[in-house]
């Protein structure tokens, strides 16, 4: 038997453990929804370097290294300003904890593909403008708070509904997350590339930007020309049909692993 100062202590280090590493695997999974994923990798990386070089005695590579990490630890604050306050936001608001949005099974993605891709047909044949953003692995929670929250079923009727022109949420982007509707009116950041065509306008530009920062899929349907449009990785495929789009949808929404995925990408369900 374990003297009671020394029973009450493990018990108490035990819950302490727990109560950490559930605060930091909650934290973990809210991150998830962000690009802030994207730059702790970067850390990660140069946690690693900055280990390697002492080990290796690399004098040059690790001073180098510590003055990186002198910039980074000033810097950290407004690198992370928008992750920051939006988790305070949260926090004040109660929603840290609460349950993430289940994956989709097979037959959810394909009837989502067929609603998007009946909607596009819609709009495409009376010339209305749209820009539909996929989540994939990154998140795009930063740009569900621009815009109005919804939280709807995706049907080919609702989409077509918000892009009406003159209706209030048709101005902006429409977010989806999973199989539902997370946010219309949705602000985007305009890309940088400047070797785009010039008869490319903002919403392409905007959906093509959303893919540079993020691993999204943006779908685009032009108002001037009804042209159908995909965005991925900074790169637009243009002057898609129906059958192209729904088959491009089939590939970029198809989860990269079915069976293995690190806990920070865990969303709950199965």
């Amino acid at each position: 038997m374990f003297p009671p100062a020394f029973e009450q202590f493990d018990i108490l280090s035990i819950i302490d453990i727990m109560l950490v590493a559930y605060i930091i695997y909650r934290l973990t999974m809210f991150i998830k929804g962000t690009r802030a994923v994207q730059l702790l990798k970067g850390f990660g990386v140069l946690i690693i370097a900055s280990y390697l070089s002492e080990a290796l005695n690399l004098t040059t590579l690790s001073w180098i290294l510590k003055q990186a990490w002198t910039a980074l630890i000033v810097a950290l604050p407004i690198v992370f300003q928008p992750e920051l306050r939006r988790t305070l936001e949260q926090l004040g608001r109660g929603k840290l904890f609460r349950s993430s949005v289940p994956i989709m099974g097979e037959e959810d993605r394909s009837q989502l593909i067929g609603e998007i891709v009946r909607a596009v047909g819609i709009l495409t044949k009376n010339k209305i403008g749209a820009l539909i953003i996929f989540e994939r692995q990154t998140g795009v929670n930063d740009v569900i708070e621009t815009g109005t929250k919804i939280d709807g079923k995706v049907s080919a009727e609702f989409m077509v509904n918000i892009f009406i022109p003159n209706t209030p949420l048709h101005d902006g982007a429409v977010v989806i997350q999973g199989d539902r509707v997370a946010a219309a009116g949705c602000y985007l950041p305009l890309t940088d590339n400047t070797d785009l065509s010039k008869e490319l306008g903002t919403r392409h530009r905007a959906g093509i930007g959303i893919t540079e920062q993020s691993d999204a899929v943006s779908v685009i349907v032009s108002e001037e020309t009804g042209t159908i449009s995909i965005a991925v990785d900074g790169e637009i495929n243009r002057f898609l049909d129906e059958t192209s789009l729904s088959a491009r949808l089939e590939e970029l929404l198809q989860p990269k692993n079915n069976n293995i995925r690190p806990f920070w990408q865990w969303r709950g369900g199965r």
